[in-house]
This record gives C-alpha cells, structure tokens and sequence, in this order.
C-alpha cells in the first residue's frame, strides 16, 4: 500500500474542496443583496448578517484549507457551518415536484462535502502544508 504522508493527495483535495467554498464566499460578497434578500425569504433570522459571517467562513476557512494552515480547526468550522445552511436552503422533504429533486440532490452533495470535512479534520492537511511544516519545525 503507498503512504499517503508523502503523496500530493491531500493537497489535491485540499484544493478542490477549498475552491468551492472561496468561490462560495466570492459570490456572497458579489451579490450580497441578492443572498439577503434569497435567506430573508428561506426564514433565515437576520439575514444581513448571517450572508456577511457566512462570506466570512467560507473565505477564512476555504484559505486556510488550501494552504494547510489550522486545517482540522478550518474543517470542522465549515463542517458545522453546513448544517444549518443544508437544513435551511435544502429541506427537499417541504417540497415537491422537480424543486424537491434539486434539493434532495443539493441535500446530498452537502453530506458528501461534509464527509470530505471530516476526513480532513481527522487525518490533517498532509504534507504539503504549513500545518506539516509547523509541526516538522516543532
């Protein structure tokens, strides 16, 4: 079997699992009205606020992931962000038709982000980061 420890798996999938929620964070703070305006409407209290933390989240953590710096801590952060946002913007179960579809696929897509979120935070960034590095120094 191949030791991982020196492998650029983890960092392949720190990246691809980061560029989702730097993009995320990007878009929130590009159309930041809109998002208000899309979470006041799914019954998210104080939502102004809410969209700037969640554009907060996604940027600290989405970097912080992708350069390996306090990964564990940066996964589990957006491991728990993602319960609420899945259970609010994706409750397929009050729908019906094609948007219960959607949802239950974006439900899902959800899970399997944040299964990734756990490996990560279990197992660390790898050793292609500063995390690795830190620890090497220490």
């Amino acid at each position: 079997m191949n030791d991982s420890s020196s492998s650029f798996t983890p960092l392949a999938g720190r990246i691809l699992i980061s560029v989702l929620f730097l993009i995320s964070g990007v878009f929130k703070i590009g159309g930041y009205s809109q998002m208000v305006g899309y979470s006041t409407a799914k019954g998210v209290p104080i939502a102004s606020v809410a969209i700037a933390c969640a554009a907060v989240i996604e940027l600290a953590c989405g970097l912080a992931i992708l350069v390996g710096f306090q990964t564990k801590i940066a996964a589990w952060i957006l491991f728990l962000y993602l319960i609420p946002v899945t259970f609010f913007f994706h409750n397929f179960w009050a729908m019906q038709g094609a948007e219960q579809q959607q949802n239950m696929i974006n439900f899902l897509k959800n899970v399997a982000i944040m299964s990734g979120l756990v490996i990560l935070a279990t197992y660390g960034a790898g050793p292609y980061s500063i995390d690795h590095s830190r620890a090497a120094k220490a």
